[in-house]
């Protein structure tokens, strides 16, 4: 009878006390360590400063922060009214600049000296002033240059005037600067995904009939999206908290509502935690919007989609929850009968 081989268990075990195998030994990340620790000792001192700590103000103890307050204030009516205002010119200027980038950056990539050229100068000069001169501009310029405004033919007669105060408010003014600025910011990004998609793609829908609108609408467009939509988004969430310069103007936005809420009760700090609150809301909802619109223009240009949040979340409930599955032990070697 012979003996049994060994199993492949005892051929590991005989391969780990060979002292001539090499023995793998996992590395070791001290600076890791020592970076976790860090910002473990930075996060607690930040949620004690934010929950805890407490200051003497007036003889009075009370929280740094004044959570109470702000708890107050964090649906009052005139902040509300605040919010809507900054939402409407948000959506104002981004719908108009996005219209007027696509518009300025076709007529940069013409060959016409004078479309190009004008494309030019209209992009370096609203790029190249500071938004609040363009918002001061229009609120306060325009009524100076143009006291009547006037509709008719040019250089002709005039069939409807109107003063400039009356029609150019603070909302108007505040949504033609920010629009105009914002054209001028969108050109540049349109014009970028438009010369990212290859030339091959123009030429072949050419070679199919189709005109140049249609070759840009169906064909430039949908491809330059992928080039486009990062950098749009961006400009979405970066207009919501510009849109609090108009209160240069006597704009009535979130923030201008919050500073003259604390100008009345000289609660400042608690109402500037108002605004950021609803500025980090609004900037969460956007982000986790452009992450889907991104995803979506994705799908022709990779195989395998990333997954969701969602999806993201799911899988590490499940790692997390399920545990593996123990292996069956082997079999006992049974010799065979002679």
């Amino acid at each position: 009878m012979t003996d049994p081989p060994a199993s492949p268990a005892d051929r590991v075990g005989e391969h780990d006390e060979d002292p001539a195998t090499p023995r793998t030994v996992p590395v070791r990340h001290p600076g890791r360590w020592v970076a976790g620790g860090v910002i473990l000792v930075l996060v607690a001192m930040l949620v004690n400063t934010l929950l805890f700590s407490h200051v003497e103000r007036g003889g009075v103890r009370e929280g740094r922060f004044q959570w109470p307050v702000v708890g107050n204030y964090l649906f009052d009516a005139p902040v509300i009214r605040g919010i809507g205002v900054t939402l409407e010119l948000t959506v104002i200027a981004m719908v108009v600049g996005i219209a007027l980038g696509v518009l300025l950056a076709v007529m940069r990539l013409s060959p016409n000296r004078l479309l190009s050229g004008s494309a030019w100068v209209y992009i370096w000069f609203f790029r190249g002033t500071p938004v609040l001169v363009q918002l001061t501009f229009w609120y306060v310029g325009i009524a100076y240059l143009y006291p009547q405004l006037t509709l008719g033919v040019p250089f002709g007669p005039a069939f409807y005037t109107v003063n400039a105060n009356v029609l150019v408010t603070s909302f108007v003014a505040g949504a033609l600067g920010l629009s105009l600025n914002e054209g001028a910011y969108m050109a540049e990004i349109v014009r970028a995904g438009i010369i990212s998609v290859d030339e091959g793609q123009t030429e072949a829908a050419q070679s199919l009939g189709m005109s140049k609108i249609q070759t840009l609408r169906r064909i430039v467009l949908p491809q330059a999206m992928r080039i486009i939509i990062p950098p749009t988004g961006n400009e979405t969430i970066s207009m919501l908290k510009t849109t609090s310069l108009v209160i240069v103007i006597a704009g009535a936005d979130l923030w201008a509502a919050t500073q003259n809420i604390s100008a009345a009760n000289y609660q400042i700090v608690p109402l500037m935690v108002v605004a950021s609150l609803w500025y980090l809301f609004f900037t969460s909802v956007l982000t986790v919007g452009q992450y889907y619109v991104e995803r979506y223009y994705a799908r022709g240009s990779s195989r395998a989609l990333p997954p969701t949040p969602l999806q993201r979340l799911r899988q590490e409930l499940f790692h997390i929850r399920v545990q593996p599955v123990p292996a069956l032990p082997e079999a006992p070697w049974v010799a065979p009968h002679e």
